[in-house]
Formats: structure tokens, C-alpha cells, sequence
């Protein structure tokens, strides 16, 4: 990648006559020759990675060579090379985004008006339905996907500036032409599909990394809420939702009924470094002083790749299981039997007062049967609340107790959720391909 940026400079350095015909062929047919072993060794001598390769570059294109790097400062070339680099990755990793959200619409449609349980403060709430909860899920990983392709659009080079983002050299190099360092910086990046920005310094803004992976780090976090959820809901006290559990799949080496939910354990804990390499990030932003300090390099070479790793593997791991993502509507509905009828005596509440009921003495008539109803559940008991108020006589004067039990069903209790879900999932499905980088021509990838 080195080698594309240091010819396309030669290219355009050819149209202004600074390097011939004959060198830049001579650095053309050298191109494909990458020689790590010279590189390191050379490295290991004179501590800087970029200028090792530029001796072994030089050396195989011994006329080229002479004019390698001509006006460039480090940076130059591997800012290219990075700002090109994390664009492939947001490429590779939107891809693989856009693939979970489709199994997610695709669930969600199907799923849209099957009503389950809803539960806030991990106790039982009021019902929804199976395709809106999921619509959650994908709810949050549009605005991620949103999120990264703005990181995708805001990368741009620090383009082909020297040593602190003047162009000093360039511009003294290109004296007595017609042309200037913005017009060959423009052909550079070409190359790349890349712009560059109206100032820059030694490096492209640090602020643009940590841009890239607090992306990266919103989307972690979507992702280890959708596996805690997974992982809860697989617990016996609702028993509602798994993921998939290989035939031969071994849960513990120690109790072999075990079926743990490892791949959403597994994104939670990867989950946690994204922040870690978002905050790292930050501090580089904030400490690289004046026109450029080193002390963002070391890290960077650890916290921008394992970011795309990291994050690809948790986008990964999410699609096997929305993929193999069991549903137990079984247990869905007993839990909806146990549970949802107390989300019915609000709709009671309100048809009595209609009826002519005093709101407040109704309301503790019917918070009395629900304590009643919760007592008798602990001890093993179903829920009696549908018989405890058609026996209220402050209820039984104002609705018929036909009426009671009809407002007690909690599958009529689930608003618009199937509506609203369907129409994520529309959105999911209308999402454009995500943007990607230009491909080069890269025979050692």
C-alpha cells in the first residue's frame, strides 16, 4: 500500500517533469517485489519503519529509486495508507452491519404481532409483541449504521502535505511550473478515493479516529444489549428466547444438561474493549501537541485493527444468532396466562370510571385484588385476578363480568406495536448498500 502512494506520487510528480518517463517505469516494475525480511532488518538497524522500506523500494528500482519520496514526509504516505485502510474496514464492517439488520427485519416481520410479555424493571409490565422487541434491537443498529456511515464520509486524508501540513517542499519542488502541490496532492488521492481537508498538520485529526471508534463502541454497545436480553430471556424465570445450541454443542465440563448462552456472553465481553480503544482514542485526540507528537503511534497499531476485529466478530457472532434464534411461543403464552391479565386492569379502571365508578376507590379495589392475585401465584396457585374482580361488588355494579374477563386479555392489550414494527422492519429493508472504498490493485492482499 506503501508502494501505490509513493507511485502515484511519482505519477504526478512525471507531469511536472520532476521524475522521468524512465523512472517511474522503473518504479512501476518494481511494485510487487515487497521484501519484508530486508525491510525489518534494515529497521532493526535504523529505527523507523517507513525509510526501511524506502531503501529496499529504492534499491530493487535502482533508477526510480532516486527520486523515491521525493518531497514527502512520513506521514504522507501512511496517513494515506490508514485514512484508506479504516475506509475498507467501515466498508467490510457496514456490509456485515447491513446483513444482521436484514435477519433482523426479517424477524421482526414475522414476529410483529405475536404478543408477549413486556417487562421494565425485570418484573412483568405491560404486554407487546415478539417483532417489537426485536424492532428494538434493529432500531438501535440503524442509528449505528448511521453512525458509521458519517465516520465513513468524515475520513479524509491528511493529504500530500510534508512535514507539518504547509506543502513547503512540494511548493519548491514545483516552482517554475504550472502546476502546484494541491493539484498533485488531488492526483494522489485520487488513487484512493480520498479528499483531504483545508488544513492539516504532521497527521490527519486524531479526532477522526476516535470518531471511527466510538462508532464502533455504539455499536458494541447495541449489539451486548441484544445479548443480555438474549441472555436473560434464556434464563428459566421466562424461559422465552435462545440462541442456538449446536446438536453437539457441550454447555459445562462439569454438568451436562447445561445449555450456556456463550456466543451472547462472548459479545458482551468483547463489547467491553470497544469502549476501552474509543477512550484511547480520545486521549490521543486531545495530547497530540502542536503539529504532531509520537506518543499515538505505538497504540494505534493495536486499537485500530483489534477495533475492526473486535467489532466484526460481535456483528458476526449476532447474525448466527438471530440466525438460529429459538422462540418459544409456548412459554410465551403461558407467561402471557400468568401475567398479562394485571396489565388488563388498568383498561378495567378506566371502562368503570366511565361507567360512573369513583376513580380512586376503584383504583384500590382493583390494587387490592392485584396484591391478592400476586399472593396467591407465589404459593403456586394461577392467577386468580379475573375472579377476584368479577366478585368486586364495586365493580360488578358498574361492568359485566363477561366484560371484565374480555378486558383482562392481554392479547388485545398491544397497541400499535404491530404497526410500528412492520415499518422498521420497511426501513431496514430500504437501506441503501453501504459506501465503500475504491478497490486498488493489490496483488500482495
Amino acid at each position: 500500500m506503501w508502494r501505490a502512494v509513493w507511485i502515484a506520487l511519482a505519477r504526478s510528480q512525471a507531469k511536472s517533469g520532476l521524475v522521468s518517463a524512465e523512472e517511474l517505469a522503473d518504479l512501476e516494475a518494481h511494485r510487487d517485489e515487497v521484501d519484508l525480511a530486508a525491510a525489518l532488518a534494515i529497521e532493526s538497524e535504523i529505527g523507523h519503519d517507513l525509510m526501511a522500506e524506502v531503501r529496499v523500494f529504492a534499491a530493487q528500482a535502482p533508477l526510480g529509486g532516486k527520486k523515491l519520496h521525493l518531497g514527502a514526509t512520513s506521514m504522507d504516505v501512511e496517513d494515506t495508507v490508514e485514512t484508506y485502510r479504516l475506509r475498507r474496514a467501515l466498508g467490510i464492517i457496514g456490509e456485515n452491519l447491513q446483513a444482521l439488520l436484514a435477519a433482523f427485519g426479517a424477524l421482526v416481520e414475522r414476529y410483529a404481532a405475536v404478543p408477549a410479555m413486556g417487562y421494565t424493571h425485570l418484573q412483568f409490565a405491560e404486554p407487546t409483541t415478539i417483532g417489537h422487541r426485536l424492532a428494538v434491537y434493529a432500531q438501535d443498529l440503524l442509528i449505528d449504521d448511521a453512525q458509521l456511515r458519517g465516520a465513513f464520509a468524515a475520513l479524509t486524508a491528511k493529504g500530500i502535505r510534508g512535514a507539518v501540513g504547509t506543502s513547503a517542499s512540494y511548493e519548491r519542488l514545483l516552482r517554475g511550473t504550472e502546476r502546484r502541490a494541491r493539484d498533485q496532492e488531488a492526483e494522489v488521492l485520487a488513487v484512493f478515493g480520498l479528499t483531504a481537508r483545508d488544513v492539516a498538520t504532521q497527521t490527519y485529526p486524531r479526532k477522526l479516529d476516535f470518531l471511527v471508534l466510538s462508532a464502533l463502541a455504539g455499536l458494541g454497545a447495541s449489539l451486548s444489549k441484544f445479548a443480555a436480553d438474549v441472555r436473560l430471556l434464556s434464563s428459566p424465570g421466562f424461559g422465552e428466547m435462545f440462541e442456538p445450541f449446536g446438536a453437539k454443542q457441550v454447555g459445562s465440563s462439569a454438568m451436562p444438561f447445561k445449555r450456556n448462552p456463550v456466543r451472547s456472553e462472548r459479545i458482551g465481553s468483547l463489547a467491553r474493549l470497544l469502549l476501552g480503544y474509543a477512550d484511547t482514542a480520545w486521549q490521543n485526540a486531545a495530547t497530540n501537541y502542536l503539529e504532531r507528537t509520537l506518543d499515538d503511534s505505538a497504540n494505534r497499531r493495536t486499537i485500530l485493527p483489534e477495533a475492526f476485529l473486535c467489532s466484526d466478530e460481535i456483528v458476526s457472532l449476532a447474525r448466527t444468532i438471530v440466525a438460529g434464534l429459538r422462540v418459544d411461543e409456548d412459554r410465551i403464552a403461558r407467561n402471557m396466562r400468568a401475567y398479562g391479565a394485571f396489565s388488563g386492569s388498568e383498561a378495567v379502571l378506566m371502562e368503570a370510571v366511565k361507567a360512573g365508578g369513583d376513580r380512586q376507590a376503584l383504583h384500590e379495589s382493583i390494587r387490592d385484588a392485584a396484591m391478592r392475585a400476586h399472593d396467591r401465584m407465589a404459593e403456586g396457585g394461577d392467577n386468580p385476578l379475573a375472579e377476584l374482580l368479577v366478585e368486586d361488588q364495586s365493580l360488578a355494579s358498574l361492568l359485566d363480568p363477561a366484560e371484565i374477563r374480555s378486558l383482562l386479555d392481554p392479547t388485545d392489550h398491544i397497541g400499535d406495536a404491530p404497526e410500528r414494527a412492520r415499518a422498521l422492519a420497511a426501513r431496514v429493508t430500504a437501506l441503501p448498500p453501504f459506501p465503500q472504498a475504491p478497490a486498488l490493485d493489490e496483488p500482495n492482499e
